[in-house]
């Protein structure tokens, strides 16, 4: 057997022409396109690629962009000062500050800051909690794309046994619940968990997000599982050259699996599509319009 590839970059593709089709109805109601306000704070490069490609999909997707540049030596009080504003900015439907940030700024102060309906990183806590209780709310991007990718390759889920390797609050946790509102059955599985090969072994799905090279083989996997590899992990060769490589080991995995995402190419690409989708939605929801069909 050798799995099939789950193709990202066509998917995010989708998604994207499928906003941006749904962006002229909701200009006509409103009177204006949606907004993203993207905040970057300091020069970390890896986070100015990331922004630069969501600045463009933004703008490919028919929306407006608005980003905030701000120096690594901005206060606490005043990054707050400015999700404050933007808030407060009815023509901004979606906030993001991209992280990390500098060691003297509180992450989770600067998160718990921003509008619950403007979240479009879905990491409030609010929307952590009506995701746990199946209300409708913003859902953060990574496993929303993983999800629609698992439902675009296996189709109904219902029953299906899966594992979520790694309890993040940017990914496991919400992949679990997602999963769970699925009615797939979910084993959530991390660090202490015994016997992780045994649990791998029972799922018809496998999705791994723990940050660990190549931890999950190809012998732990039930033959024709549905693998979903969300690692970026850099690792460096004797030579001085470096790959790229997930928490699955690849070519074990597709010599075991019915299909399974590339690193990269695979999730990646979603996580910015479904940010795409996360401002549309939040632009219909601040609006009182019903929600975009298909999304």
């Amino acid at each position: 057997m050798t799995a099939a590839l789950i193709d990202g970059k066509a998917h995010a593709a989708t998604l994207v022409e499928r906003v941006a089709a749904a962006v002229p109805a909701f200009a006509a109601a409103r009177g204006r396109v949606p907004g993203l306000a993207v905040v970057v704070v300091g020069d970390n490069p890896a986070s100015a690629v990331y922004v630069r490609n969501k600045l463009a999909r933004t703008a490919t997707a028919g929306m407006r962009s608005i980003e905030h540049r701000l120096p690594a030596t901005v206060s606490e009080a005043g990054l707050l000062a400015l999700v404050a504003t933007l808030n407060a900015d009815d023509a901004v439907d979606g906030i993001l500050v991209q992280l990390p940030l500098p060691p003297h700024i509180d992450d989770a102060k600067v998160l718990v800051a921003i509008a619950p309906d403007k979240d479009v990183d879905g990491f409030h806590p609010v929307n952590a909690g009506r995701l746990a209780t199946g209300l409708p709310g913003l859902v953060p991007c990574t496993p929303t794309g993983c999800l629609m990718l698992l439902k675009d390759t296996v189709g109904d889920l219902s029953g299906a046994e899966a594992i979520v390797i790694g309890r993040s609050n940017i990914v496991g946790k919400p992949m679990a619940a997602l999963l769970t509102a699925a009615s797939a059955t979910v084993t959530l599985a991390h660090s202490r968990t015994r016997d992780l090969a045994g649990h791998v072994a029972r799922a018809d799905i496998v999705v791994a997000a723990v940050g660990v090279p190549e931890l999950v083989r190809g012998a732990w996997l039930k033959p024709g599982a549905v693998v979903i590899d969300v690692g970026m992990n850099r690792i460096a060769h004797t030579d001085g050259t470096t790959k790229l490589v997930g928490d699955v080991a690849f070519a074990e995995a597709r010599a075991v699996a019915a299909a399974i995402t590339p690193v990269p190419g695979g999730v990646g690409p979603m996580t910015i599509a479904c940010l795409l989708r996360n401002t549309l939605v939040a632009a219909h929801l601040r609006a009182g319009l019903p929600p975009v069909v298909g999304l």
